[in-house]
């Protein structure tokens, strides 16, 4: 059974005194607009529906939690960089970001999502740079890799983990494809190891 079959809708937030207590762990997904944060998401969880998919960038403008029971939730986070957003928006979800990545306590780590064909783009270095300073791991999906060769998908991926190494430490890496549910064991494996100690009963996933 997927790691985070069970996940369910927990609350949404718009701005951060609206966010649940800090408790348990969290796990934040973040990424730019169009990336496939929501459908990665979904595809974790094995579930059409949990995080909304639009084809039209910008449509998660909200911070949603969704729960995994026992205080251990996935965070799914605006997706940034999408230029029709009024720029009133953008500034109030560049701060409530950088303030959350950088102040919430109970972040057990960050998905980076960034679509293969396009990765760390200055956005994305720039979350790298509000979350880094934390000393918490960072794990990038490089998503829609079956858009691209095999071979051009893995000089991607070399690529991004040679720069993420160099720049920000503490970092791994992998190709991820949600229409081939490709790279969804070791996401899973990865995240796991982020939400759940040895103590607690964890799915065979992260075992």
């Amino acid at each position: 059974m997927p790691l985070f079959q069970n996940a369910t809708f927990h609350i949404s937030a718009h701005k951060l005194s609206e966010l649940p207590p800090p408790a348990g762990v969290e796990v934040a997904f973040a990424g730019r607009s169009n990336a496939g944060k929501s459908s990665a998401l979904n595809t974790l969880a094995n579930h059409n529906r949990l995080a909304f998919v639009s084809k039209q960038p910008g449509r998660t403008q909200l911070i949603n939690f969704f729960s995994l029971g026992n205080d251990r939730f996935l965070v799914d986070l605006p997706g940034y960089g999408y230029a029709k957003v009024p720029e009133a928006m953008r500034k109030h979800w560049q701060l409530t970001l950088a303030s959350y990545l950088s102040q919430r306590p109970c972040i057990g780590g960050l998905v980076l999502v960034m679509d293969c064909r396009h990765p760390l783009t200055p956005l994305d270095r720039q979350m790298l740079d509000w979350y880094s300073p934390s000393g918490k791991p960072i794990h990038a999906l490089l998503t829609k890799s079956d858009k691209l060769s095999r071979q051009a998908a893995n000089q991607t991926l070399q690529q991004v983990r040679k720069e993420l190494e160099a720049n920000w430490g503490n970092c791994s890496v992998q190709l991820f494809s949600s229409l081939k549910k490709q790279g969804v064991e070791e996401a899973e494996t990865v995240i796991g190891r982020w939400l759940f100690t040895p103590e607690d009963d964890v799915p065979d996933a992260v075992a």
